[in-house]
This record gives C-alpha cells, structure tokens and sequence, in this order.
C-alpha cells in the first residue's frame, strides 16, 4: 500500500468516527428528549388523575410487600403495629354494627319486630289460603248440587 492510500484510508476512518460521534449525540438527546417527555406526561397524569395514581401507587406496594419476604427483624417490629390494627379494625367494625342496631331499633325495625312481622304475614297467606279453600269447596258443592238436581 502506498502513503496516499494509507492517507486516504485514514481520512475515510475519522470521517466515519465523526459520524459515528455526532449518530452517538443524537441518540443521547433523542433519549434525553424521550426521558423528558416521559416524565412529562406522568406528572400530567398524576395532576388528572391524584386517586388512581394514589391506588396503583398502593397496588403495587401491596405486591411487592408481599413478594418480599420478611426479615426477623420486621416481623419483631411490626407485629405491635399489626396487633394494634387488627384491634383497631375489630373495633370499627363492632361500632359499625352497635350503630347500624341502633338506627334499625330507632326505626322500631328489631329482631323480634321483625320475627312478628313475619308470624303475621305467615298467618295472613294461611288464613287467605283457607278462606280460597273454603270458598273453592262452597263452589264445587253449589256446583255439584245444581248438577245432581239436574239430572
């Protein structure tokens, strides 16, 4: 090979190096630029939507705490909490039902209310049932009375 090639060879190689260096910057900012717009459209979404972000956001808290294992540690430092929630909990939920009784006793609607409501819906279909029996059977002897005296 002779120098000029050698030369010529050369130029070619930093020209494509330079090349290869500006495809590089433009990468770089073309992936800057998608970054950017990226966390653009996630702020705007958390701004349009605060709730289902705050559920995912917990969603995927709760999947990944229960992925996770528990060290020795955690489970010693937060069983308290966890008791205390749990009794916390209980608590609502027995509240919940000593008010939800005391609107329906309010309302006169108590167990025992309730009980003879229904004996006196019960009495009332049994009487009704009788009385459509008894007609029912009053008619089939008119009935077969006119009948006999026909014939």
């Amino acid at each position: 090979m002779t120098k000029s090639h050698t030369a010529h060879d050369r130029t070619h190689a930093d020209a494509a190096q330079g090349q290869q260096g500006h495809g590089a910057a433009d990468l770089y900012a073309q992936g800057r630029a998608k970054a950017a717009d990226a966390g653009r459209r996630a702020a705007e979404g958390l701004e349009s939507n605060p709730l289902g972000v705050l559920v995912g956001g917990l969603a995927v808290g709760a999947l990944v705490g229960a992925l996770v294992p528990r060290s020795a540690r955690e489970k010693e430092m937060l069983a308290p909490v966890g008791r205390r929630l749990g009794e916390s909990a209980r608590a609502a939920v027995q509240a919940a039902k000593d008010a939800g009784y005391a609107e329906l006793d309010q309302r006169g609607l108590t167990l025992s209310g309730a009980k003879d409501q229904a004996r006196g819906v019960i009495d009332g279909l049994s009487k009704a049932a009788s009385s459509a029996g008894t007609a029912a059977v009053k008619g089939a002897q008119s009935e077969a009375g006119t009948s006999e005296a026909d014939v």
